[in-house]
């Protein structure tokens, strides 16, 4: 039954049935992910007690948010450094490196950090919905699904690859987020650090998550050729989930850009 539903919306061949070995190699990045989180968690856990000696004088709702902050930060930092190598250092999608259009383009690598990121999602959103609203409210939970969502579509579809990992860069920001609740949790928000950490927030969001956004928008519309041939499901995604993913951005860059009017005020008030 669940073949036939994928057979029907165009998102598995006869030619992907008869290749068991790729569908392992998908699950067993999707599950390689899982245990990369649960590694980094224990890991983040044992380092900061060794390391940190505010660490110790937190709640055990801050040590488990904090826990979660370390593998958030070591995906975002494994996403985006591999997304940044395979769309301009792999030549994977330059025009005319292939034969095969760009919208339709895979590698091992490429299939296999989309595979980490849904196990990283999907570790991610079990622990938000198991200690809500604690680790985020609503709108994460949105983000995350949007995330899992588009990302598991191009996997087992082979398309749109080129798209999925212009967005997984954006995880790039991701670091300075957690650095900030770190430095507020730690009791640091007034330091030089916290205020130089939102500035490089602000820009950070402001290239990875806007500019970004616009050309990948404007890169779909110079390409809707090839944007056309992608399955009807995945087609209509491709059209739906960054534009809610750009309104969401563009509330959280509202959100950051306040909050960093407010500590630049408050500073030079201080001094």
């Amino acid at each position: 039954m669940v073949l036939d539903l994928l057979f029907h919306v165009g998102l598995v061949s006869t030619s992907e049935i008869a290749a068991p070995s790729k569908e392992f190699y998908r699950l067993l990045s999707v599950f390689s992910g899982i245990i990369m989180c649960a590694i980094v968690y224990k890991f983040t856990g044992l380092v900061s007690t060794l390391c940190f000696k505010g660490y110790g004088k937190l709640t055990h709702a801050q040590k488990v948010e904090w826990n979660n902050r370390g593998f958030s930060t070591f995906h975002a930092l494994v996403a985006a450094s591999a997304s940044l190598y395979l769309l301009l250092l792999s030549g994977l999608f330059d025009d005319g490196a292939q034969e095969e259009l760009a919208i339709n383009r895979t590698s091992l690598v490429s299939e296999f950090v989309l595979g980490i990121s849904i196990g990283y999602f999907l570790s991610d959103l079990s622990m938000i919905l198991w200690c809500f609203p604690a680790l985020g409210g609503l709108e994460i939970v949105l983000h995350h699904f949007l995330s899992m969502y588009s990302i598991f579509l191009s996997l087992i579809s082979g398309q749109g690859q080129i798209y999925i990992l212009m967005v997984l860069f954006t995880e790039a920001t991701t670091p300075f987020v957690n650095l900030r609740w770190y430095l507020d949790a730690t009791g640091q928000k007034s330091s030089k650090f916290y205020i130089y950490n939102g500035v490089a927030l602000f820009l950070g969001w402001l290239v990875a998550r806007i500019i970004l956004f616009i050309f990948l928008c404007a890169h779909m519309i110079s390409h809707f050729d090839q944007v056309k041939q992608v399955f009807p499901l995945g087609f209509y995604s491709l059209l739906v989930v960054p534009s809610a993913l750009s309104i969401m951005n563009l509330y959280w860059f509202w959100k950051i850009f306040r909050g960093m009017v407010k500590t630049l005020s408050k500073a030079k008030h201080s001094h």
